[in-house]
This record gives structure tokens, C-alpha cells and sequence, in this order.
């Protein structure tokens, strides 16, 4: 998979999204400070969310459409999405500001509207949000532009998971990602569940990521540890600003510090090879070694009272302690020297 000019596959780095949503809390000059503070802050791209409060539901005070048991409760999705919406009109400018900042820029579309209005914007990849993955044509559509996909899996079951790749290869859509998402604003750490990461990997044969709603860096550390390609986080450049995403949102100092422990974990992970490098050789030389623990006369025995498995290892190794014991040597050893096969007599 290839977003822009950042390469995806399983030996790349981790491809770090900061998600804008509302926390532009309105402003565009807060937007573009934000897209900014992104790049500052490490992230290889900054993410837009495309709708409108009309494309994606109806202003109806009806008990369906009030909203329950989450951090927007009080407020009907109509209101929710009037608040949180980035308007159309800026798009152009944010793209602009994303690329000059040296930031790969896209968006999730919610209807087909919005896939229409990026298409002319040259949008190089699209997500698809979490409760949107069960929006069977929103997808065919999205993956029929021929642009890298990536699903967000929060309110999926296995069943949803298969109906949106079959939707998206339907089309001839092969290039897509999957990311383990928790839809709860915050979402709890213990319900993370980062061996989704690996399985959907490997299940589904899929470049697979993160998509994090829990505070902190602890999970996204553990994605990368499990195989993540792709880590999204929230993204803002100060709580205290508000909006509806600003209580599961990171400020510039906390991304900065997540930016630096995924990197950190990424190589920590390394390859599997059992050669050592220089300075594990190095340390070799704290490793045991035969050395002689008394002075010894030539012509006298090793025993286990003068030959002793001790560090450092500048002597025989000491797989040889057994067969050694009991021969003569043929010069004088002193307390301290390193046993060599020469002062033995075979």
C-alpha cells in the first residue's frame, strides 16, 4: 500500500495519522496551527473528516436521534454534527497548508457527495470511519475511486469485516487496511484488545493498524509491538479549547511523546538474527571462562580445585571443564592466567 509517498508493507515504519476532527473547534486558523503542531509533533499525515450535519443525518428531536450513555449526551446527532463538521470551503486551504508542512493529507468521506468533492481535491487514500463500515455502497464507492482503503473495524463483527472487503474487491479494490478500533470516547485501555492487530493481519491478509480512542501511549506502543502499519490518533493543540473531541484528543507534547515510543518500539522490535553485533561481541568478554585458580607446576594435573569456569572470557570455554580435568600441563601456570588448549597435554 502506498498513501502519497509513504510506503506501507510490513517492513516499513509505522505510518503515523493525526485525526483533525473537530478539534478545529470551529477556526480555521485553528485548523492550520493544528496541521502545523502535527508536523512538529512527528506524524507523517493529517487527517479530515468530509460531511456535512445534513449528509449525514436529519435535524429530529425523535427519541432515536438523541444521543445516550457517551460525552455528547444532551445533544441529537444533528447537533453534534452541525458543532463538529469541517466545512467544505476549507478543504482546499488545509490540503494546501498539509502539503507545504511536508504532510500527507486525506479525508473519511460519509456519503457520496463528499468521495465526489475529494475526488477533485486528488485525495491520495480514504478512510472509512468505524460506524460507517456497515455502509455497504458508501464503501463499493470509496474503493471503485482505486485509492488505497482503510476500515476502521470498531463496531464490527466478523460478518461486517467480510461484507466491506468483499465490497472494496468487488471493484477491484485489493489495497486496504484494516484497524483495530475501540468505539468508546475515551475508550477503555482493558478493551483494547491489540491481539486484533496481528489476527486481522494475518486473517484477512491485509495490512493492518490502529485506530485509538484510550489515553496515552501504552496502546499504540503495544499495536507496533503486535505488527501495526498504521496508527491513528486524535489530535489537538490544546484541551482547554474544547469541542467534541477534545477529552480523548492529544495535545502536541503528548503525540510528540507517542511519536517518540513508537519509534522507539519499532526498533526495539528489530529482525530475528542470532549473529551479535560489535558490542554484543564486545560484552562477550564478561562471559565465563577456564582459568587457572592456583599456581600450577608443569607436569601436574588440572583439577577442579585449580581450574575454575570464572569471568572474564578470554580463556577455553567452558563446554570443555570435563574433559580437561585430570590431564597434565606442559608449562608452569600462575593464578589468573587463561587455560589454553597449548599448556595441556592431549
Amino acid at each position: 500500500m502506498k498513501i502519497g509517498s509513504f510506503e506501507i508493507n510490513n517492513s516499513s515504519p509505522v505510518f503515523i495519522i493525526a485525526e483533525l476532527s473537530a478539534n478545529h473547534n470551529g477556526s480555521i486558523e485553528v485548523a492550520i496551527e493544528t496541521i502545523k503542531a502535527a508536523k512538529r509533533a512527528g506524524a507523517n499525515c493529517i487527517k479530515l473528516q468530509t460531511y456535512t450535519a445534513d449528509t449525514l443525518t436529519i435535524d429530529s428531536s425523535k427519541d432515536d436521534f438523541l444521543i445516550k450513555g457517551t460525552i455528547w449526551e444532551g445533544k441529537n446527532y444533528y447537533q453534534l454534527y452541525k458543532e463538529a463538521y469541517t466545512p467544505w470551503e476549507w478543504h482546499a486551504e488545509l490540503f494546501k497548508v498539509a502539503k507545504e508542512e511536508g504532510l500527507i493529507c486525506f479525508s473519511s468521506p460519509f456519503d457520496k457527495t463528499a468521495v465526489d468533492f475529494l475526488e477533485n481535491l486528488d485525495v491520495p487514500a480514504y478512510k472509512i470511519a468505524s460506524f460507517e463500515i456497515t455502509d455497504i455502497p458508501l464503501i463499493e464507492y470509496v474503493a471503485s475511486k482505486g485509492k488505497p482503503i482503510i476500515l476502521s473495524t470498531g463496531i464490527a463483527e466478523e460478518e461486517d469485516i467480510l461484507l466491506a472487503l468483499e465490497a472494496c474487491k468487488k471493484v477491484g479494490n485489493n489495497d486496504i487496511a484494516l484497524l483495530k478500533c475501540t468505539s468508546s470516547y475515551p475508550a477503555p485501555i482493558e478493551e483494547a484488545n491489540m491481539s486484533m492487530v496481528k489476527d486481522l493481519a494475518e486473517r484477512y491478509n491485509v495490512i493492518s493498524g490502529l485506530s485509538d480512542h484510550t489515553m496515552g501511549a501504552t496502546v499504540p506502543i503495544v499495536a507496533t509491538a503486535f505488527g501495526a502499519k498504521i496508527i491513528e490518533k486524535h489530535f489537538i493543540l490544546d484541551r482547554s479549547i474544547g469541542g467534541p473531541d477534545a477529552s480523548f484528543s492529544m495535545n502536541e507534547v503528548e503525540f510528540t511523546a507517542m511519536v517518540k515510543a513508537v519509534r522507539e518500539a519499532e526498533s526495539a522490535i528489530g529482525i530475528v538474527n542470532y549473529s551479535l553485533t560489535e558490542k554484543q561481541i564486545k560484552g562477550k568478554d564478561f562471559s565465563r571462562s577456564l582459568y587457572v585458580v592456583e599456581d600450577i607446576k608443569e607436569g601436574e594435573i588440572l583439577t577442579e580445585k585449580n581450574v575454575r569456569s570464572i569471568r572474564p572470557g578470554f580463556g577455553m570455554h567452558p563446554k570443555y571443564f570435563n574433559e580437561i580435568l585430570g590431564k597434565k600441563v606442559t608449562v608452569n601456570l600462575e593464578k589468573g592466567d587463561a587455560l589454553k588448549w597449548d599448556y595441556i597435554n592431549k
